[in-house]
């Protein structure tokens, strides 16, 4: 699912017949719809989520443990920020925010599923 741009542009025209004509930078107002920003959100805490429980499976199943498995965890949200920067094609003002929405949002979430995840996998294939 692709994001979807979180403003249009509306212009302003000075002349009453030609309501098409585009007039300068300077009168162009940026109408922002906070449906659209909640719904690119919404895509990444959802994908988030998705990473972190698979992240988790393959870490217990490789039986990483400590440290290890904690930079499992976070190699893959990096991962997902870049992919989800990547599929704004790096214009991240169009689509969200601010870089932060990408980068901090829903990690602390997604790390929870996580050990979660870890945790069950390492005890039934390392363990059992």
């Amino acid at each position: 699912m692709a994001p979807t741009p979180r403003s249009a542009v509306v212009s302003r025209t000075s002349n009453a017949k030609d309501q098409t004509k585009k007039v300068d930078d300077a009168d162009e107002v940026p109408a922002y719809s906070q449906e659209n920003v909640q719904l690119n959100m919404r895509m990444i805490y959802y994908s988030r989520t998705f990473l972190s429980i698979v992240g988790g499976v393959i870490a217990g199943v490789l039986g990483l443990t400590g440290i290890s498995g904690f930079l499992c965890y976070f190699l893959i949200m990096m991962l997902a920020s870049v992919g989800v920067a990547a599929k704004a094609k790096f214009d991240v003002h169009s689509y969200f925010d601010s870089w932060n929405r990408i980068l901090f949002d829903g990690i602390g979430q997604g790390l929870l599923s996580f050990i979660l995840f870890w945790t069950f996998a390492y005890d039934i294939v390392h363990i059992f």
